[in-house]
């Protein structure tokens, strides 16, 4: 389990008791690989919390996952109880509430003599199975962008993406790094500039790993970066992902995404976002106005976490009276994004775009 291949997972039933879950420890990424393990939705409600598990369709299946150990340990009071408390763990990502609500359909839908556990697990089962086809449609979509950027220039393709969107975000291959995956293994000469993505530091510990895991070139370098190699001609296009897409077209990343974009625009260049459908909120219009911004602990910001001689060390690097604001997410809107691609295909960042690839999902 400790490359990023083709059989990877970020989240899989223990092969000796089906009563374990068990997840890659995150938080201590890139400097050990450690398998955690659920044996309770409570266990899996401080998993999404604590960042154990990141990213939107992740945060989603461990839900499921989750929801499945409650209906193992106590039926359907239990997992009702599962379902409020994981509603209240992260307030941004929709795919959240998407894959609670999905599989409480589930549970509710069978008789007085089915198995709840049993159909709980084949649901959370189904959730994974679909995002790994969800990400490589994406891949699909994806990879023509940058064939055509290949066709035009005489040298290697640089994309630019911000915080982590690859498999470590999904169930494997990720949104915003399908298509780079895909181009890598058609022999396409594709380099990333990875943003460190503070705080938590997704890009420089998980995206950078991931990307070596895989033998696909690319560069670190700090948030602030970006604007400056835009305007030096070394971006050539920006794919991020999105943990909450409006219906207009709006979209909820990691802090610092609308930054990218601003210089994005200024500079001409292409800045898209990859999208699993699943993180679509029809529900509402204006993402500024209406997505929730989750604040998290100011610890995240004052101390950062690595690796000293060997060992794992956590430093403050702020005076101790100084106050810290800890925004976990911003809001680019749709007239900054080129295009959104989708597991349909691509369009254009509009309600007319989304919902010409996804009628069905619109008309729910």
């Amino acid at each position: 389990m400790q490359r990023t291949d083709e059989e990877f997972r970020t989240i899989w039933l223990s092969p000796d008791d089906d009563g374990v879950v068990q997840i890659i420890d995150q938080r201590v990424l890139p400097h050990d690989f450690r398998v955690h393990d659920l044996t309770s939705w409570q266990d899996g409600a401080t998993a999404i919390t604590e960042m154990l598990v990141r990213g939107a369709p992740l945060i989603g299946a461990t839900a499921a996952w989750s929801l499945y150990l409650a209906a193992k340990r106590g039926g359907h009071e239990e997992t009702r109880t599962a379902a409020e408390g994981l509603l209240e763990t992260r307030p941004t990502a929709v795919n959240l509430r998407w894959a609670i609500e999905r599989v409480m359909s589930a549970a509710n839908s069978l008789g007085d003599n089915d198995d709840l556990a049993a159909a709980l697990r084949a649901e959370a089962e189904a959730i994974c199975d679909e995002d790994i086809q969800i990400s490589l449609g994406i891949g699909r979509s994806g990879v023509e962008l940058l064939r055509e950027i290949a066709r035009q220039k005489a040298n290697r393709v640089n994309v630019l993406t911000h915080c982590n969107a690859g498999a470590l975000a999904t169930i494997n291959w990720g949104t915003a790094t399908a298509p780079i995956y895909m181009a890598h293994k058609e022999g396409i000469d594709v380099h990333v500039w990875v943003d460190e993505t503070r705080p938590r530091n997704q890009g420089s510990q998980l995206t950078a790993w991931e990307l070596g895991q895989r033998g696909v070139p690319h560069t670190l370098i700090v948030d602030n970066a970006g604007g400056h190699l835009m305007q030096h001609g070394e971006v050539d296009i920006v794919i991020t992902g999105t943990d909450r897409t409006t219906r207009r077209g709006d979209v909820a990343n990691k802090i610092g995404t609308y930054l990218k974009a601003l210089a994005a625009r200024d500079n001409g260049i292409p800045f898209y976002v990859a999208l699993p459908s699943t993180t679509i909120d029809w529900t509402i219009e204006d993402g500024i106005a209406e997505i929730p911004i989750e604040e998290r602990d100011p610890r995240e910001v004052s101390h950062v976490y690595g690796e000293l001689d060997g060992h794992a060390v956590v430093v403050n690097t702020t005076a101790g009276d100084t106050a810290v604001s800890n925004y976990a997410f911003d809001v680019t809107p749709a007239r900054l994004i080129t295009g959104l691609i989708t597991e349909r295909g691509v369009c254009a960042a509009s309600e007319t775009g989304l919902s010409e690839l996804f009628p069905d999902l619109r008309a729910k």
